[in-house]
């Protein structure tokens, strides 16, 4: 049976046995972090309506950069519930492991909000349609 998260005019449905971690970051929003048993987690932050998408991407590649070195980049389009996303997919080894992060961004006429999602590859194939449910049931909240 999921767990409903509602704060912060946010509301959506995650794994009973997934933790969740939020923070308030000003007048512009904040940030949730839903963390799997295993590697996975999936970091939903929300922004001014009319922030740089390309400024939230290239600060999240270059933290990724910055601590995995080697990444690989693809640029990725999908349609959920309706709502155009943007972004990329994302990987990269660590710890011998290779992984897979998910960059997914897109507007509302009140916030932007940003989605990363991540997990270590063969973890990530079993959870991507967790990663994929959550996002959906923030989408048809949202409206």
């Amino acid at each position: 049976m999921p767990t409903v998260f509602d704060q912060s005019g946010l509301r959506f449905e995650y794994p009973e046995n997934w933790s969740v971690d939020q923070s308030d970051e000003g007048e512009d929003g904040g940030q949730v972090v839903v963390s799997g048993p295993e590697t996975a987690f999936w970091h939903l932050s929300q922004h001014a309506p009319d922030v740089e998408l390309d400024l939230l991407f290239d600060e999240v590649l270059a933290a990724l950069r910055s601590e995995h070195h080697e990444i690989e980049v693809e640029p990725a389009q999908v349609s959920l519930e309706e709502v155009e996303l943007e972004g990329f997919n994302v990987n990269f080894i660590c710890l011998d492991l290779t992984n897979t992060c998910w960059l997914r961004a897109c507007r509302t006429p009140m916030a932007t909000f940003l989605l990363i999602c991540q997990a270590e590859d063969r973890e990530f194939a079993r959870v991507s349609p967790v990663f994929l449910a959550m996002l959906a049931s923030v989408l048809r909240n949202l409206a």
